[in-house]
């Protein structure tokens, strides 16, 4: 039996261990990377033993300026030459991370997919859909090209990639990292997030980032499932991540079974991001440059009325309300898939194709655009495979402010499994031909 191929966690690599892995991510995001369509620009960066991050490898997605190129938010041009830095690469430098590239986007990040201008590649399958808009930041975790990356997320676009290619997304609560310097999509719904392969680098990045943050609620952690989101599951997914939750009950995790689903909410969450996508960016409407389905669905948000936009967003803070006294109180997490439906192939979700299907694209964020319009975060993490040998995501919603438990109930479902680790079938041969892999 051939055995199965793993990567390892930052915080389980000595500072020897670190220096040779930099040097190894370093070389695959300029050839793995790249034949994965991920990669925008490489820097070139030295091995930094300073700070708690101390060297980490990262990427940032390609709509966050990094100070050393001018992102093109997935266009086919520069969009925005003069934009400063954002606070957040001072913050991971501050840390001692190092910057190595920055990786493909969905064009203005308005596409859940994952279909690039590069045509960029799923390292499990080619034919299956990465996940977008945070496409690039994800596929290059999950390649071993980088430790961490940086995303950004207003429907799904962290989450989305994370249960795709198989790595640890955590969204953030809406304007806990500030948004400086970043493309703005639907600034009601748009926060920064984070990838990594394990929740514990992410646990370590949110330490150094925000300082020691711990769970008051870590040692006896409360869980709640919410049985309608699984019951509207392909059953197939909705056993994975069963399993999944087991495997959290018998680390300690209070499970309970709770009805309902934030429907209003949903609903609310596209008519927020179909009208201030529009608003925002006006001006490529009629941008012969820009993808003309990415031009239709911004056309289609203008027919939305400042009155429409309006009520939604003065019914947030009353349904962000009833949701946390409902499902999660002061102690507990919700629990549900990231996706209602299988990893769909390329040729589903590509307007382009004759097989397109609008519902399985709309299908895609059909369990994260609630959380983005409540201001929650929520981690996607792992839970196994699908029988075409895919990853499946399980996805944890908090209170605001709940990251901490978040990445701890992540923490402690990969402790009692290892799908996380594992290296993607199609990069497993370039993996295992590197000398000294320790993959």
């Amino acid at each position: 039996m051939t055995s199965v191929l793993r990567f390892p966690d930052w915080c389980s690599l000595s500072e020897a261990e670190r220096a040779a892995a930099f040097a190894q991510c370093g070389r695959r995001l300029g050839r793995i990377g790249r034949r994965l369509n991920a990669v925008e620009q490489i820097f070139s960066e030295d091995f930094s033993s300073r700070g708690p991050l101390s060297g980490m490898p990262y990427v940032a997605k390609d709509m966050i300026a990094t100070g050393r190129s001018a992102p093109a938010w997935g266009c086919s041009l520069p969009q925005a030459q003069g934009l400063p830095r954002a606070s957040i690469i001072d913050r991971f430098d501050q840390a001692g991370a190092s910057l190595i590239g920055t990786a493909t986007m969905t064009e203005l990040a308005y596409e859940p997919a994952g279909i690039t201008r590069r045509g960029a590649l799923n390292p499990w399958s080619a034919d299956a859909i990465p996940g977008g808009s945070s496409t690039g930041s994800a596929i290059l975790v999950a390649s071993g090209c980088c430790f961490a990356a940086l995303g950004s997320d207003t429907g799904g676009s962290v989450r989305i990639p994370a249960h795709c290619c198989g790595v640890t997304g955590l969204k953030t609560t809406w304007g806990v990292i500030p948004a400086d310097g970043s493309m703005s999509l639907a600034p009601s719904l748009d926060t920064i997030g984070l990838l990594a392969r394990s929740a514990a680098d992410l646990a370590l990045i949110w330490r150094s980032i925000f300082g020691n943050t711990e769970s008051a609620h870590a040692n006896n952690p409360k869980a709640n499932v919410l049985e309608e989101a699984f019951a509207a599951c392909d059953g197939e997914i909705a056993d994975i991540c069963r399993n999944a939750i087991a495997i959290l009950a018998e680390s300690g995790v209070g499970i309970e079974i709770k009805s309902g689903f934030p429907e209003q909410a949903d609903q609310f969450a596209l008519l927020v991001l179909q009208a201030e996508a529009a608003r925002e960016h006006r001006k490529r409407i009629e941008d012969a440059n820009i993808d003309a389905t990415v031009r239709k669905r911004l056309r289609k948000g203008l027919s939305i009325s400042d009155e429409e936009l309006g009520l939604a967003l003065a019914a947030r803070d009353r349904l962000r309300s009833d949701f946390v006294f409902r499902y999660l109180g002061e102690t507990s997490v919700v629990l549900l898939p990231v996706l209602a439906i299988r990893t769909p192939h390329l040729r589903e979700v590509d307007p382009a194709s004759p097989h397109f299907n609008p519902r399985t694209l709309y299908a895609l964020s059909r369990f994260t655009r609630f959380v983005n319009f409540l201001g929650l975060p929520a981690l996607a993490v792992p839970a196994g495979f699908d029988a075409s040998g895919l990853p499946v995501g399980l996805q944890v919603v908090g209170a605001p402010g709940s990251e901490a438990l978040l990445l701890e109930i992540g923490s402690r479902l990969q402790a009692g499994s290892n799908w996380h680790s594992r290296v993607p079938r199609a990069i497993a041969g370039d993996i295992s031909a590197e000398a000294g892999s320790p993959a």
